[in-house]
């Protein structure tokens, strides 16, 4: 039995292709690319999915990975799963957005710490917020939700030099606003009352300016806005899963499901 050059890498780019796609989603996806995971570890597992999906995937096109042609496919694939996952980390990026309001109408601005996703430092506040998030994805199974959508693009959109186009690219920089408007809509509630809670300081200095207003103010403030916290977390994870919702619909619109 003999095995030629062109069957190897047939066999090859049936595998290449499609863990270049899955590979580059856990680059971007949520929760899976912070680093505090090991790159190794997102290529084992990218590599065990495509594994296991690859005997269910239609027949690669019949394209050489060292060429001009396997070289713009690649970068489809590429651009493909960093689109799925990019789309979800602008949908993390209203609880990042919607914390920061927070904790700077509150005082707590000051109070930052690294963010394991970004590496730069948020505050504390909007960590509350994204680990909440982060819970709440893991536990509607969303991760594996996105990868079930992204093996069923190889029906929809197959592996080809021809992925998302412009049009497909300018809607995600279009629906990236989604990040202000439900940053806002989750922020607004608390600093409103916030709002309210500094004009009566005001009135109060005003009336009575013997009173130290920023010894009792800061900490009056901060304590009503921990509880302010507290009460509206449950409207936090519904505008979360609203927007999470709105994510799922844009990536089926990219993935033509």
């Amino acid at each position: 039995m003999s095995i030629t050059e062109g069957q190897i890498l047939s066999t090859l780019a049936s595998f290449f292709w499609p863990f270049i796609r899955i590979g580059s989603m856990f680059i971007s996806i949520p929760i899976f690319s912070i680093r505090a995971l090991p790159a190794k570890i997102r290529v084992i597992v990218a590599l065990f999915i495509t594994l296991v999906v690859v005997p269910l995937l239609p027949s690669p096109p019949n394209i050489e990975i060292f060429s001009y042609q396997g070289f713009m496919v690649a970068l489809q694939q590429l651009v493909i799963g960093l689109s799925t996952g990019f789309v979800l980390q602008m949908v993390f990026s209203v609880m990042l957005l919607g914390g920061q309001s927070i904790a700077y109408s509150m005082g707590l601005g000051f109070a930052s710490m690294v963010d394991p996703a970004s590496g730069v430092q948020v505050p504390v506040v909007s960590q509350v917020f994204i680990v909440s998030a982060n819970l709440m994805f893991l536990s509607v199974n969303g991760h594996l939700l996105l990868i079930e959508m992204l093996v069923e693009s190889f029906n929809t959109l197959p592996v080809g030099i021809i992925g998302l186009n412009l049009n497909d690219l300018w809607s995600i920089i279009s629906w990236s606003s989604q990040i202000f408007a439900g940053g806002v809509l989750l922020a607004m509630p608390i600093m409103a009352a916030l709002l309210f809670v500094n004009i009566s300081f005001g009135v109060a200095a005003r009336a009575a300016p013997q009173i130290q207003i920023f010894a009792v103010g800061i900490p009056i403030t901060i304590m009503l806005g921990l509880v302010l916290i507290w009460i509206s977390m449950s409207n936090s994870i519904e505008i979360f899963s609203n927007v999470l919702t709105e994510g799922y619909q844009l990536i089926q619109q990219l993935l033509k499901l």
